[in-house]
């Protein structure tokens, strides 16, 4: 085969959107090397023309090499998304709290400090964000065709996601604490508190409650499709040490006895009452996003299902 016989196929691949791998190891495998989507050159056999025009040398002139190589960047991807899908879900959490404040004009009392977005933000989130990048490949992932090449990283789906499912969920959670505490303290009856300890306490409940939402949240991130118990709901160890130190830095915020950490953060301890509401946050939150998944699945086996069927018919 001529190199510019090579060059057609490749061309010719193009044109019918493919996305195209060139392996090769001469100087004449140059020219389709450099036009294929990604060039693999023979690291041990190769030709120092074609390690040139290759995107990729394979030190072990192993094809197998390939495989893992495409499974680890796919992993490496996903995980970078994951990590972006969480750290924007509390974005929306963090922000209903100040609508309902400018919308009611004052009526509802401030639900959430800037302190406390900036505890979110900076303190609690990150940890947990961080397991996230270490997350193993998700079963299949060879098996799901390649990624377009103008998809950005921060795609729609995932945004949409991040505000519109997990950030809509997590801004309910933290606005019902917020009533909720109220409520105990002679709501709707009396006014919203709006000074005091009790204004302190309502704070708190909405920032625990996006808190705890985030926990259940960051096992829901892990998976796109298949349900997180598959892969094991305690098998990222780091995701584990996140929410222990996301759980560690809230207790300390409400409950370490220093004054001036309380009036900094307009933090005041909570009671059994309030404990007993929030407890429920993360296995609700990670139950909702269960259902969701399993729904995607169901669609996405009966559209299997109905290719099938068409292509039976043929």
């Amino acid at each position: 085969v001529a190199p510019e016989q090579k060059l057609q196929v490749v061309n010719a691949l193009q044109d019918m959107k493919h996305i195209v791998a060139v392996t090769g190891d001469g100087v004449n495998d140059s020219p389709a090397l450099k036009k294929a989507d990604i060039g693999v050159a023979m690291g041990i056999s190769g030709t120092d023309v074609a390690k040139e025009a290759a995107d990729m040398i394979l030190t072990d002139d192993n094809f197998a090499s390939i495989v893992h190589a495409i499974e680890e960047g796919r992993a490496v991807y996903n995980n970078i998304r994951k990590f972006v899908l969480y750290i924007f879900n509390s974005n929306m959490a963090a922000a209903v709290p100040m609508v309902l404040y400018l919308f009611s004009r004052g009526a509802i009392p401030l639900p959430l400090t800037v302190m406390q977005v900036l505890a979110i933000d900076l303190g609690t989130d990150m940890v947990p964000a961080m397991g996230l990048g270490v997350e193993k490949p998700e079963a299949g992932i060879m098996n799901v065709p390649p990624r377009a090449q103008g998809e950005s990283l921060l795609s729609r789906t995932l945004i949409l996601k991040a505000f519109c499912w997990y950030g809509i969920l997590e801004a309910a959670c933290g606005t019902a604490a917020y009533f909720f505490l109220n409520y105990l303290h002679g709501w709707p009856t009396h006014a919203l508190a709006a000074s005091g300890t009790v204004y302190s306490m309502a704070t708190v409940m909405t920032f625990a409650a996006i808190v705890l939402a985030q926990v259940g949240a960051v096992s829901g991130c892990r998976t796109d499709r298949i349900s997180v118990c598959k892969v094991g709901l305690f098998s990222n160890k780091m995701i584990l040490l996140g929410i222990a130190v996301e759980c560690t830095l809230l207790a300390l915020l409400i409950y370490l006895p220093v004054p001036p950490l309380h009036a900094l953060f307009n933090t005041a301890p909570l009671g059994l009452r309030e404990w007993a509401f929030l407890i429920w946050i993360p296995p609700l939150m990670l139950a909702a996003d269960e259902m969701r998944k399993r729904l995607l699945r169901g669609m996405e086996q009966r559209k299997e299902n109905n290719n099938h069927r068409e292509r039976t018919v043929m």
